[in-house]
């Protein structure tokens, strides 16, 4: 049966470690056994020791709101837990789950110290697990947060595109119906004469270019009902409710309908007005496809100017455009939140050279953690400025929330860190915002105090990109 000892001296980080070593190491540190499903350390938990796999297999990963996110899966004779203790984290920011019966060495945080400053070779070796581990996990975070980045981004979107797509399906259903009482309504070329017919397409056309840009409050259009109302009852007309609302949307009134009446004779002007109200009807239904089609074909758009769809990675481009996509992009929760948009942008910027995708998620992780600060805010407001400093353009991007506290301002930057919940939106984001400005060869920056936090992103005018 193989000993503690000689299973230590198997593990790759102790390689190099003489027997009594490798002797001291057993009894400092002790033994556990996981059944498969059991949970070795939770998320949350003290960071209190690191680990050797002595057998077995363990997952690690983090509970997202939808899913787990597997950072990594030890084996046996792996060495593992160092990276929260040597980043001088307190508790360990994931969890560990056994995936078979597991045999695992427990070494204390302080013996663990003590080792590292006792044997070089065991930190060289540490180190470099560490710093790969380290590329690693980052390169998962980096994955996962465009993963959660883009399924926010495609949910938004989806949301404001159903609007349009729904009004036009409904619009083409109902024009559907009318074309054929258009036909059964049709005026007879012989029945009236060639000026009635002029006269009647004049009056047509009249209701069409007065129709309301906006709808009628409930009390007009009810005043404006009940005349139409008599004025019809009083032509002896039947079932004038059926005609009412619709021609009193569509702008027309009882001075219209008595120019109407003077052109055609009395016992045509049922047919002719049936003819009108299907008309009008359609003539609303055909300028909301129109609406629609022009809503998604603006969103199409904004996703092609978002993503550089089918352009190459460095492109010249204003600066300004890629805001106003990022905008569209964010529009639902700005709409959600009912946030005042405010521009002071100067329009004499020289476009840029640039990575325009990778700027584009600058302008969205700034701008949905400015969302976020805004919630249950009673008048929330960002405001996006641009100008320009000698040789660089500035880009602000400010918010009238709570601002950030104190304590956190500091570590805004870190890789991992975020104040949102678990598999909360995209996390902050600032560290993947900072590499891509600098990528850039500019800095990013920030003021916040109550009622207001503005982040700077200052860029070179003239970018060198390799």
């Amino acid at each position: 049966m193989t000993t503690l000892t000689e299973m230590l001296q198997q593990v790759a980080v102790f390689a190099e470690l003489p027997p009594n070593q490798i002797q001291w190491l057993a009894e400092q540190g002790y033994e556990t056994w996981l059944d498969p499903g059991d949970i070795h350390r939770q998320e949350g938990d003290l960071a209190d020791c690191v680990f050797v796999m002595l057998q077995g297999e363990l997952r690690i990963y983090q509970d997202m709101t939808d899913h787990e996110l597997v950072l990594a899966t030890y084996q046996t004779l792996d060495f593992f837990g160092e990276l929260p203790i040597l980043t001088g984290e307190a508790q360990f920011w994931a969890s560990g789950r056994a995936i078979s019966p597991c045999h695992i060495f427990e070494l204390p945080k302080a013996a663990f110290w003590q080792l590292l400053s006792r044997c070089p070779s065991v930190t060289r070796r540490v180190l470099s697990t560490m710093a790969q581990r380290m590329l690693d996990v980052q390169s998962l975070y980096k994955q996962n947060e465009k993963l959660v980045a883009l399924g926010t981004l495609a949910a938004g979107l989806a949301h404001e595109m159903n609007n349009p797509a729904a009004a036009i399906a409904r619009c083409s259903q109902d024009l559907s119906q009318l074309v054929p009482q258009l036909t059964a309504y049709g005026i007879n070329p012989p029945i009236l004469t060639s000026t009635q017919q002029q006269a009647i397409a004049a009056l047509y056309q009249e209701a069409v270019d007065q129709v309301p840009q906006s709808p009628l409050d409930p009390l007009t259009q009810s005043d404006r009902e009940d005349e139409m109302t008599n004025w019809l009852e009083g032509q002896e007309f039947s079932a004038p409710w059926q005609l009412v609302p619709t021609l009193v949307s569509a702008g027309v009134d009882v001075p219209w309908l008595d120019r109407l009446a003077t052109q055609i004779p009395p016992e045509y002007l049922p047919k002719v007005l049936n003819y009108f109200a299907t008309a009008l009807s359609s003539q609303d239904l055909l300028k909301t496809i129109q609406t629609g089609t022009t809503r998604i074909s603006e969103l199409v758009t904004a996703i092609k100017d978002y993503s550089f769809m089918d352009q190459a990675p460095i492109q010249t481009l204003d600066i300004h455009q890629g805001l106003e996509s990022t905008l569209v992009i964010l529009s639902h929760r700005l709409k959600q939140q009912d946030i005042f948009i405010q521009r002071d942008y100067d329009q004499r910027l020289s476009s840029i050279q640039a990575y325009g995708s990778e700027l584009n998620q600058v302008w969205t992780y700034l701008i949905d953690n400015a969302i976020d600060a805004l919630v249950n805010h009673p008048t929330p407001s960002i405001k996006l400025r641009t100008y320009q400093e000698e040789t660089h353009l500035l880009v602000e991007i400010a918010d009238n929330g709570p601002g950030i506290p104190p304590e956190i301002q500091p570590r805004i930057f870190e890789a991992f860190f975020t104040t949102k919940a678990v598999g909360q939106g995209t996390g902050l984001g600032l560290d993947m915002t900072y590499r891509i400005v600098k990528k850039h060869g500019g800095d990013i920056y920030f003021t916040s105090s109550p009622g207001e936090t503005r982040f700077y992103v200052r860029l070179p005018m003239d970018i060198k990109l390799g």
